[in-house]
């Protein structure tokens, strides 16, 4: 038996809402992680 695969562009316009949510969030966390990456660099770094 197959599964059928029919594209309803409406569905996908519907989606685009989620998508750009995922995205933002994704968007978010990463720049969390670089500001605490740099900021541990800064705390620990040797001073000369």
């Amino acid at each position: 038996m197959l599964a059928s695969i029919d594209f309803e562009p409406g569905r996908f316009v519907d989606n685009l809402g989620y998508m750009g949510k995922g995205m933002l969030g994704i968007l978010l966390v990463m720049g969390v992680i670089i500001l605490i990456t740099l900021l541990l660099n800064f705390m620990t770094k040797k001073k000369k």
